[in-house]
């Protein structure tokens, strides 16, 4: 499941922002390429390729992942379309990491993920931050019991994006608003540090087409611990995130989803302990290589981003929508 020269070979299935950044983060790994990428016309795909020089366009998924050279397929589709993408690939016998939100419902996630087990193929979320360096470190701390006992987790994550641009979080036929783009990350971090919540009370402020401008949740955990996640459309907040324990708490800089630092303070100590991370990139590589680890291991799923806690993170998604009143053409 590489060329000669050992390399994973990847097939980009978009042509979208994300795939561009996914693309040139591909470029600083050494044992990794784009071969080919796929779009809904052979213009669209055609112009990707030349932007990134990349062999092969195809002009339509299907020929994508029909392709023979290309070992994993990564899915920069919009969200309305992830379900049936990683289904056309799995089907294909391919490999997949798609893009998060992994899908719109709970009911799609676990279907997708029933049909990669049942093919033994490789399927993981693209929640690329939990492979940035600076969580890494912060998952030491964790597992070292440094912090103690997780209290309290508070992330929020907002962006100015008005309407009347045309922009997709403000489109209800690709699933938009605030929740599933953006609230993602401060859900998948929750997630991330406490699991399952067992409760979820959430609120929104939804716009006039419906989708959410604004969601908030609180979580509580059977250790008593809460999560606080809070997600925008209509601002640009501060985007930061905080892990409070019994022992020490870590503060995640602006903007804590990206490549960035982070301090560790402790009660008695007057200065905090700072971690810095050069970056390179966008961070996006950092998934690309932790797949292309799994895929030569023979894996078929990642211990860090695993199945069964990406179908959680969208079935307490489905349960926020229920609580605020979201609800997308056709359901």
């Amino acid at each position: 499941m590489t060329d000669t020269a050992g390399r994973i070979r990847w097939g980009l299935m978009g042509t979208g922002g994300i795939a561009a950044s996914f693309a040139r983060d591909l470029q600083l790994v050494g044992d990794a390429e784009v071969i080919a990428v796929g779009s809904r016309s052979d213009e669209s795909a055609s112009r990707f390729a030349g932007r990134f020089d990349v062999p092969r366009a195809h002009g339509s998924y299907e020929k994508l992942v029909a392709d023979p050279d290309v070992d994993v397929v990564y899915i920069a589709t919009p969200q309305t379309a992830h379900a049936a993408n990683i289904r056309l690939a799995l089907e294909a016998g391919k490999p997949v990491l798609c893009e998060k939100p992994f899908t719109v419902t709970g009911a799609e996630a676990r279907g997708v993920v029933a049909l990669a087990r049942e093919r033994g193929l490789f399927l993981m979320e693209a929640m690329w931050t939990r492979f940035l360096p600076h969580f890494r470190r912060i998952d030491q701390l964790l597992r070292s019991g440094t912090l103690g006992d997780v209290t309290t987790v508070v992330a929020d994550h907002g962006q100015a994006i008005p309407a009347g641009g045309g922009h997709r979080l403000h489109d209800p036929a690709l699933a938009g608003g605030a929740l599933l783009d953006l609230g993602v990350y401060p859900i998948s971090f929750a997630s991330y540090v406490l699991g399952r919540p067992a409760t979820v009370t959430a609120a929104g402020t939804l716009l006039p087409n419906g989708l959410d401008a604004q969601t908030s949740a609180v979580f509580t955990y059977e250790t008593g611990a809460h999560a606080v996640v809070t997600t925008t459309l209509g601002a640009r907040t501060a985007n930061r995130a905080v892990i409070t324990g019994t022992l020490a708490r870590v503060e995640i800089d602006d903007v804590w989803y990206t490549p960035t630092s982070f301090s560790l303070r402790r009660p008695n100590s007057q200065a905090p302990e700072r971690f810095d991370e050069p970056r390179i990139g966008g961070g996006l590589r950092h998934q690309a290589i932790e797949v292309g680890r799994l895929l030569r291991e023979g894996a078929t799923e990642s211990d860090i981003m695993p199945l069964d806690e990406t179908v959680a993170i969208m079935e307490t998604m489905d349960e926020i929508r229920r609580q605020i009143g979201l609800r997308y053409p056709g359901e």
